[in-house]
């Protein structure tokens, strides 16, 4: 049954409409990624707050789509998102990241608590059983475990790790990598999180192996190291931070060492993020382009390799999802509807974020400058 409007709730429908059908999307519409609206203030809320009205809505049940990824691909596509940012929201997004230190030392440990100490029992239903909570290397996996696997040997080799050696993890999640690099290539790992959660399960899985974890942010990190690792951590680094980073992975790394930098990266330079995932996933993070990471790292480090494939993790995050939905009645007492609205939205909305190719997958292989080292052969 239609829903009645009132005339600026029909003005802000037309207005709304018109945007989206420049992306093939029909409010009402019958295919899969057309959104069906249960409450029509919802043109409204978007065309003021752009992405975060949007997602809001979604938490709020104002709207449904059978194909959220779908949707959110094409916007991006059409590159609505310019369009559509609600001024206010925007400003206040763009403002922020320019007046202060968004990923300072005290805001470090922000996003531990929100985001990655959801509940160690979430994760585990949703990730695969080595605990990456990043994106997986499908290349030839035939699924998501398998993925995993081959992301987290592809970085070993990547790093040409040696039995013995010492290594360096800023960001070590739950110890994936810490648990298979340790086991498979016989090396000594240190890791750092903010999150007491990460911190407890990763030293759990760990406990007979040659790992230490600690609680930290990256720029109190002493001693020297064999070679360095990042994986999904350098998205919450931020550009007025970017400097002290590399100069931090530089001082701890051996002169012949090798860092292995694994990122999301923007097409795009920007400060700041999306509002929605800022307020609700990853308080304080900023996605990185090349030509940001390339200008912060040219001080201390040789670009020795850069490899995007930033198309699997739409497959990862969508096998996320999937494990998700299918373990989410085990979490019903523990979690409310509206943070499964939240969280498969952010599932879904990163997916099509990948889809659309604005946000791409960067693993970056750094060595120091000025350093007669041997040739350094690209791995696959």
């Amino acid at each position: 049954m239609a829903i009645k409007r009132t005339a600026l709730q029909n003005k802000a429908h037309k207005i709304l409409s018109n945007y989206l059908a420049k992306a093939g999307i029909e409010l009402d519409g019958k295919n899969a990624c057309d959104p069906q609206v249960h409450n029509p203030n919802l043109y409204n809320r978007i065309i003021m707050q752009g992405s975060l009205g949007l997602g809001e809505a979604y938490m709020d049940k104002w709207w449904d789509c059978e194909d959220v990824d779908e949707f959110i691909c094409k916007v991006l596509t059409s590159q609505l998102d310019n369009e559509v940012r609600g001024k206010m929201v925007f400003v206040k997004n763009w403002l922020m990241p320019r007046l202060m230190n968004m990923q300072s030392r005290a805001r470090s440990f922000q996003v531990g608590k929100q985001h990655y100490d959801a509940g160690n029992d979430l994760y585990q239903a949703m990730l695969d059983p080595t605990m990456s909570y990043s994106c997986g290397y499908w290349k030839d996996a035939k699924n998501l475990h398998e993925a995993q696997i081959a992301k987290l040997d592809l970085i070993c080799r990547k790093l040409q790790l040696k039995a013995g050696e010492k290594v360096l993890e800023i960001g070590c999640g739950w110890g994936s990598f810490m648990h298979y690099a340790s086991k498979k290539y016989k090396v000594e790992v240190t890791g750092i999180t903010v999150s007491k959660e990460q911190e407890k399960l990763a030293l759990e899985r760990c406990k007979d192996l040659p790992v230490k974890v600690a609680l930290m942010d990256y720029r109190s990190l002493k001693g020297k190291y064999n070679k360095v690792v990042s994986i999904g951590m350098f998205e919450h680094v931020g550009s007025k931070n970017y400097d002290e980073y590399f100069r931090s992975a530089c001082r701890l790394m051996d002169d012949d060492g090798i860092f292995v930098l694994h990122t999301i990266g923007n097409d795009k330079t920007q400060l700041g993020t999306d509002p929605w995932i800022n307020k609700y996933i990853f308080p304080n993070g900023q996605i990185p382009a090349l030509a940001q990471i390339a200008p912060a790292c040219e001080p201390y480090f040789v670009i020795e390799d850069v490899h995007n494939f930033g198309l699997d993790y739409d497959k990862t995050l969508m096998a996320w999802l999937e494990n998700f939905e299918a373990s989410w009645p085990d979490f019903k007492d523990q979690y409310d509807e509206r943070f499964y609205r939240m969280w498969t939205y952010y599932l879904k909305s990163c997916a099509g974020a990948f889809r659309s190719r604005g946000l791409q997958l960067f693993q970056i292989v750094l060595r120091k400058k000025l350093r007669p080292l041997p040739r350094y052969d690209s791995v696959r």
